[in-house]
């Protein structure tokens, strides 16, 4: 593991963040996102595998105290439960498929009424907020990551 490519890891996730709250709110603005949904699972997008691969050495690192890394688990879940409410508002017709059809399958886009748009907002508006805070505990992350050693946090792939 090599600081610079934890960093970049850290870098992609914040950018996918933002993307990912324009691209929510884009399909509640009408816009058909088929083809660029954001994983369901907190576990299958790029963060997630990231982070429940390499990123678990992290917590052995002496100037990353536990709770870094469970806040971040904590957001990145609620931050994908939310979008979870956005996409079951809009593909509603999902609800009852199956893991694999959601993601194989045709997602056909419901007609929506004004009570559904505005529910969809709030929760798009919760997703910003837990983004922020998930950017946050990020960029701690990564001010503890530049304080330490590049030869410390290569030696926490050997040490695993």
């Amino acid at each position: 593991m090599k600081k610079e490519d934890v960093l970049s890891h850290l870098q992609s996730a914040k950018s996918a963040h933002i993307k990912w709250l324009d691209k929510a709110k884009l399909l509640i603005n009408g816009l058909d996102l088929q083809d660029s949904i954001i994983p369901i699972d907190s576990k299958e997008c790029s963060f997630g595998k990231w982070f429940y691969g390499d990123g678990q050495k992290l917590k052995s690192l002496s100037n990353n105290p536990l709770e870094c890394m469970q806040n971040m688990e904590e957001l990145h879940f609620n931050f994908h439960d939310k979008y979870l409410n956005i996409f079951n508002i809009y593909f509603a017709d999902t609800k009852k498929a199956g893991f694999f059809s959601k993601l194989v399958g045709s997602k056909k886009r419901k007609v929506i009424n004004e009570e559904e748009t505005f529910l969809a907002e709030s929760y798009h508006i919760e997703m910003k907020m837990i983004s922020q805070n998930l950017i946050e505990e990020i960029n701690r992350l990564e001010r503890r990551l530049t304080a330490v050693s590049n030869e410390k946090i290569e030696s926490l792939g050997q040490n695993l």
